[in-house]
């Protein structure tokens, strides 16, 4: 007869067995998005972490800031080069954390952390003031940084950006709604990665809506870049981190003093153009929204010719 321990131990033997198959899965997968994503640019150290970046271009700096599980490809996949050729320095970087860069822990990705950390950044190269383009999550970042360090902004060119609390995740991310680092770190050490790579193309469906995610988005864009567990722990501390910072944040949008605005897809499929786009370019002094019709949320890549336009605009106008 089976005895209850037996059961147990049965049990037990069958979750350290499973937990380990998934965790030679996950290594290999992230070893190859590591081989297909490689480090091209350089790397400035900063308090608790470094931050890597390219440049391209020469001229007044434009400094770009990527969203929620992005890296600094989603700016020089298309936009960056065009910036370029307007006559501007473009430097795209990982935001702490993410793609190539590090921070020091979960506590580190909160928005004020993230912008001092670029502000140190920023400092350590010279590239201040700048025109800071924000996308997404990074226009949340972006904002905090002009809040926080008003000295390193020229101007702000914010992309689909986050500017307000949200009663839920977009349901894309609900994943990554971890709030103990226990389990983060142990979905990302297990399922975390099989899982998304195993629904890679749908999440892509979902967050290019209703534009279709380029056919090379994995390699050009870093899209592969995001199967790997520091990809899964990055996210969800970023998301956790603006979900618990932005009540506080937002109100204080109303108190900058820098010229800048928002450019929205009107068919965006993640974040509302008009609760996160026209509610903060009426609050903000001297803000100004432009939208593209039948366009979504990953602008940078699927409307480069718009985005530059309205980013060159801005920088001009600022001086």
């Amino acid at each position: 007869m089976t005895t209850p321990l037996a059961v147990l131990l049965a049990l037990a033997l069958a979750a350290v067995v499973t937990a380990a198959v998934l965790n030679r899965a996950t290594r290999r997968i992230a070893t190859e998005a590591e081989r297909l994503v490689p480090r091209t640019g350089r790397v400035t150290p900063v308090a608790g972490g470094e931050i890597h970046w390219r440049a391209e271009g020469e001229g007044p700096t434009i400094l770009c800031i990527h969203g929620l599980a992005g890296n600094l490809r989603d700016f020089t996949y298309a936009l960056a080069p065009r910036l370029a050729a307007e006559g501007f320095r473009v430097v795209s970087l990982d935001r702490p954390g993410c793609g190539w860069s590090e921070r020091p822990g979960e506590e580190a990705a909160r928005l004020p952390r993230q912008a001092a950390m670029i502000a140190e950044f920023m400092e350590a190269e010279g590239l201040s003031p700048a025109v800071v383009v924000g996308h997404s999550l990074g226009g949340a970042v972006a904002l905090t940084l002009a809040l926080e360090h008003p000295e390193r902004v020229a101007a702000l060119a914010l992309v689909a950006p986050l500017t307000a609390p949200m009663p839920d995740a977009p349901t894309v991310f609900k994943g990554l709604e971890v709030r103990t680092r226990r389990l983060r770190e142990i979905l990302a050490q297990t399922l975390a990665v099989p899982i998304a790579k195993r629904t890679g193309q749908a999440t892509l469906r979902a967050v290019f809506a209703p534009e279709p995610p380029p056919e090379d988005f994995l390699v050009r864009g870093g899209g592969a870049f995001a199967l790997r567990p520091k990809g899964f722990r990055c996210a969800s501390e970023d998301l956790v981190a603006a979900g618990e910072g932005l009540p506080a944040l937002a109100p204080r949008w109303a108190t900058l003093n820098v010229p800048g605005g928002i450019l929205y897809g009107e068919a965006d499929a993640i974040l509302d153009p008009e609760s996160q786009g026209r509610a903060a370019a009426e609050r903000i002094p001297g803000f100004t929204l432009e939208t593209l019709p039948e366009r979504g949320h990953m602008l940078p890549i699927t409307a480069p010719e718009e985005t530059a336009a309205f980013v060159a605009r801005l920088a001009r106008a600022a001086g």
